[in-house]
């Protein structure tokens, strides 16, 4: 068994957030497995969600070539599928709310403006009409964020006051994804989220919008992301290739290879509810502690 389970008694609600962009592939899906193994292993839920609010990148029968992909692994969600484009009116009430006290300005800094990795906070004390094209950022100061990470141990990020303010609404209208995240776990009740490390960075300034909204900090657990031997990470942006689930117990034996559980060889002929039933009683996180990298074969 984990041990890695929250220290209290509370049911363990984890969750896995595919954004329906094409279909799964091998990196995807290695999270998934990872997500759904600390849940159940602690006699958790694991609840799905759609994250669909990037229009311009979903495609047509996204959704339901990943949902295929689940059932084919016996990856079987608690409870209704949640999507983010249900939850627009929560994230607009939220900004209002958080643009009522002063929090928010809008900036309307375009890429060619924004040449560094960090924002310079030319807007912060600009004045911009509504009706200029903007987007929304978030003020912050500058203090430390901190946080244990499950496998990746102690995390620590200073935000500096302006060069740290980030958006939370972009130009084109659409909520940004540190933005909608924070509040789409807060209203699933979301308490452990276990994901890839290639969202590490991004964790900091979750954890201070959801200190600034007064919502309780999840238990994170980044798991190492997969990638491909030219050291590129499995993603649909670098062409990795959707994974035929028609023989499920296959696919998983080779996710929990990867995930280093070390599943015995006669498990290759075992079914996918057997393989899931294994792995359960046998997950051990820690086998892939202190990494941030996984090549896939």
């Amino acid at each position: 068994m984990s041990t890695l389970a929250l220290p209290d008694k509370k049911t363990i609600i984890g969750r896995f957030a595919p954004s329906p962009t094409g279909p799964l592939h091998l990196g995807s899906l290695y999270t998934a497995l990872a997500s759904f193994l600390q849940a159940r292993c602690q006699q958790g839920r694991w609840l799905l969600r759609i994250d669909d609010l990037d229009t311009p990148r979903n495609r047509p029968g996204a959704t339901t070539a990943i949902l295929s992909a689940l059932e084919n692994l016996g990856l079987h969600w608690d409870g209704p599928i949640a999507y983010q484009s249900q939850h627009r009116a929560a994230y607009q009430a939220i900004l209002d709310q958080l643009d009522q006290q002063h929090w928010l300005y809008r900036c309307d800094c375009s890429r060619k403006i924004l040449t560094g990795e960090t924002y310079s906070g030319r807007c912060r004390t600009r004045f911009l009409s509504r009706d200029h094209p903007h987007a929304l950022r978030v003020k912050t100061h500058t203090q430390n964020i901190e946080f244990i990470d499950s496998l990746q141990g102690a995390i620590k990020e200073q935000l500096t006051a302006k060069l740290s303010d980030f958006i939370v609404k972009r130009k084109d209208h659409i909520i940004a994804y540190q933005f909608a995240v924070v509040i789409d776990d807060h209203l699933q009740q979301v308490n452990e989220i276990v994901r890839g490390c290639d969202l590490l960075t991004s964790t900091p300034k979750q954890i201070y919008l959801q200190q600034l909204l007064g919502y309780p900090t999840p238990r994170y657990l980044h798991v190492p992301v997969l990638i491909d031997p030219q050291g590129y990470k499995l993603s649909k942006q670098t062409l990795a290739t959707a994974v035929d689930t028609r023989n499920p117990s296959a696919v998983l034996f080779t996710l929990l290879e990867l995930l280093k559980q070390q599943p015995p060889a006669p498990l290759r002929q075992a079914s996918a509810a057997e393989l899931l039933a294994w792995a359960i009683n046998h997950w051990q996180p820690a086998a892939l502690a202190n990494q941030q990298t996984h090549t896939a074969p």
